[in-house]
């Protein structure tokens, strides 16, 4: 190739370089992409698949009347300051645990389950050739598909068994298995699971969800918002000065924020979702640089996006420490009510900021970027290969084919 055409091509790339508005979140062995006009989510399986979905967004279009051409039509909330804010807040989060819920599902497989099950009972398998593995698998792998369609069936009457396994069918399900079960983290249940299991069948996860749902809503209002004030209502000195105060409620709630991503991410489960974040930002990036979306083109991206969602929540935090000043309050739970009452104001007001940070590049938003991109050092981890692979799998179905739909 020629200088002269490499400089053309390098020009172009240039000319489609922007500020994307595709964001994303790490799930459970997944991330998940929204785009402009459809979101995808990809999660590694169990036996090293990609698992890839995709939906469409809700958009409406109309007909330009200058142009002919057709303008997609925003919803009211999305051209009012502050109000775009809370909705898209509230938006993402509702769909963010949704993945993150499928993201779990996924993980689990009854069949590998009764798999590592079997395997673990017959102390002497993994001694015998893979031949003799294989004809013992023959045999119980019939019986135990009917004992699992059964127990369906109790669970759902509306169930409807499949055909018995033919000898092709079995062969697949022990070459998948055998596989699946090499990354399958297998732990044998509890009596208590074991119980549940019993009890409420399929529905064991739905509720567990909305268990875990209520307690993280009630740990996250608990954690930073009635603890930092009863912490600072027990040292009188801080409590004469309304600035004074709702400063040192804030510091004091962003000290428990890291502290809490720092110490959760010492979980190896947390830790890779924090890998699997790190591959969104930079997939996301590399997309920004108008570069393609390849491993080892994104592998050399940054890490931290100035959008982040971190990024948000921390700099909540920050814009929080403003608007306690204007809180009369003293007593703790009073205090706190006057919080929650504000927390929309806030959330709109720092959406606004993330939006001028993501937008622009100068020397204030890169002072209004520089705590969150501090914190993403804690919440985002280099990612290995395999699970870039899984953030571009998610990225490329949301990639519009116009452009300048795409712009921040």
């Amino acid at each position: 190739m020629s200088e002269a055409s490499e400089t053309e091509k390098q020009a172009a790339k240039a000319a489609y370089a922007h500020k994307s508005k595709i964001g994303g979140q790490a799930l459970i062995e997944g991330v998940m992409m929204k785009g402009a006009f459809r979101g995808a989510m990809a999660c590694r399986l169990p036996n090293g698949e990609i698992d890839l979905e995709t939906w469409e967004e809700k958009v409406r279009w109309r007909d330009d009347p200058k142009t002919g051409k057709p303008v997609l039509v925003r919803p009211w909330y999305a051209k009012v300051p502050l109000v775009r804010g809370c909705v898209n807040f509230v938006t993402s989060m509702v769909t963010g645990y949704r993945c993150m819920m499928k993201a779990a599902e996924k993980q689990y497989d009854e069949e590998i389950d009764a798999f590592c099950e079997w395997k673990k009972k017959n102390k002497k398998f993994d001694k015998l050739s893979e031949a003799e593995q294989k004809e013992l698998f023959m045999q119980w792998y019939p019986k135990k598909r009917q004992e699992l369609d059964e127990e369906k069936k109790k669970e759902d009457k509306k169930f409807v068994p499949g055909p018995a396994p033919d000898a092709e069918t079995i062969e697949r399900r022990w070459d998948y298995l055998r596989k699946a079960s090499e990354h399958y983290d297998y732990e044998e249940p509890s009596k208590f699971e074991k119980w549940l299991d019993d009890k409420l069948g399929d529905k064991v996860f739905g509720i567990i969800s909305v268990l875990a749902m209520i307690i993280g809503v009630v740990l996250a209002i608990g954690l930073f918002m009635y603890l930092p004030k009863w912490i600072v209502s027990w040292v009188p000195p801080l409590g004469k000065n309304r600035i004074v105060k709702s400063i040192a409620e804030g510091v004091v709630k962003i000290v428990l924020f890291v502290s809490y991503m720092a110490l959760t991410g010492c979980a190896k489960s947390i830790r890779r979702t924090y890998e699997y974040h790190g591959a969104e930002h930079k997939t996301i990036a590399c997309f920004e640089a108008a570069l393609p979306l390849t491993v080892e083109n994104v592998r050399k991206q940054v890490r931290f996006h100035p959008r982040c969602g971190t990024s948000f929540i921390f700099l909540v935090l920050l814009i929080s420490i403003f608007f306690g000043c204007f809180n009369p309050y003293v007593i703790v739970w009073k205090r706190v009510l006057f919080g929650f009452a504000l927390l929309p104001l806030i959330m709109g007001v720092s959406y606004e900021l993330i939006r001028i940070a993501g937008r622009y590049t100068n020397v204030c938003t890169k002072i209004l970027s520089a705590p969150g991109l501090w914190i993403q050092r804690i919440t985002t981890k280099e990612p290995h290969d395999d699970q870039i692979e899984i953030a571009i799998a998610a990225m490329t179905p949301c990639i519009p084919e116009n452009l300048e739909d795409d712009e921040w």
